[in-house]
């Protein structure tokens, strides 16, 4: 059982945008970081690093097929998780859709997510509409969209006599994932919602509170900290700062 034995502590990435966090290149000297940072947050718990590797990304432009996406190639993703392994670290594989459905997107990485230290991150503020660019509007998602990757990661682990797999959506406004409720507990698969919030301390703990009062219960809470975004507005929060909010952030990821 990931919790409550493990607290987990992301960095997240893609390969060569230092923009989209510290896992852009130097894995080693990172991942040597990330190990040590994560002992900041143990308070009682066995710390787990985690890789999360940008593996679809959203794009301003259409792209060959029109999705407004880019795919890491498997040889990146398998860089990247012989890291995670080398340094006893979990790796997931974060999709950021753009006009494509998620579903099939994550389907697509099934080899990778039938492997047992492998989990998926969604990030719906990117998945836009038939008509809609990834950064000219917020995309968004339904309890029912979650429930069905949920399930499907299920299915994986249940086939395949998996450990319990992290399934991480990102969140930084209410309207951007909507009937939340229909998302349901599904066996052998961790969900996290992860509080994306931007900026000062005071704007971060207001978006924590709106997005954390009604989590279902089967929902874990995870936190966000930006290294270049939240200190315009003052410092980094600490550690102790991050896990003194309620409910407890589980998983705390840096970009």
């Amino acid at each position: 059982m990931i919790f409550p034995k493990y607290q987990l502590v992301a960095y997240v990435g893609l390969p060569g945008s230092p923009a989209l966090g510290p896992l852009d290149k130097d894995l080693d000297a990172k991942a040597a970081k990330l190990d040590k940072l994560s002992r900041a947050y143990a308070a009682g718990r066995t710390p787990l690093p985690v890789m999360e590797l940008i593996t679809v990304v959203a794009r301003g432009s259409r792209g060959k097929d029109g999705m407004y996406r880019g795919r890491l190639d498997d040889a990146k993703i398998e860089q990247y998780l012989t890291v995670a392994r080398k340094h006893k670290m979990l790796l997931l594989l974060d999709i950021q859709p753009g006009r494509a459905k998620v579903l099939p997107e994550v389907q697509r990485l099934e080899r990778w997510l039938k492997e047992p230290d492998v989990g998926l991150a969604f990030d719906p503020e990117w998945a836009v509409g038939p008509t809609q660019v990834p950064g000219k509007v917020f995309g968004h998602t339904t309890g029912a969209e979650l429930d069905s990757i949920a399930a499907y990661l299920s299915g994986l682990v249940q086939a395949n006599g998996l450990p319990e797999k992290v399934f991480v959506f990102h969140q930084l406004s209410p309207r951007i994932v909507t009937d939340e409720k229909a998302l349901k507990p599904h066996p052998g698969v961790v969900t996290i919602k992860s509080v994306d919030g931007i900026g000062a301390r005071t704007d971060k703990l207001k978006t924590w509170t709106k997005l954390t009062t009604a989590l279902p219960p089967s929902v874990h809470a995870g936190f966000k900290l930006f290294y270049t975004e939240d200190t315009r507005h003052g410092p980094l929060m600490t550690p102790a700062q991050v896990l003194a909010l309620k409910p407890r952030p589980e998983l705390v990821i840096y970009e």
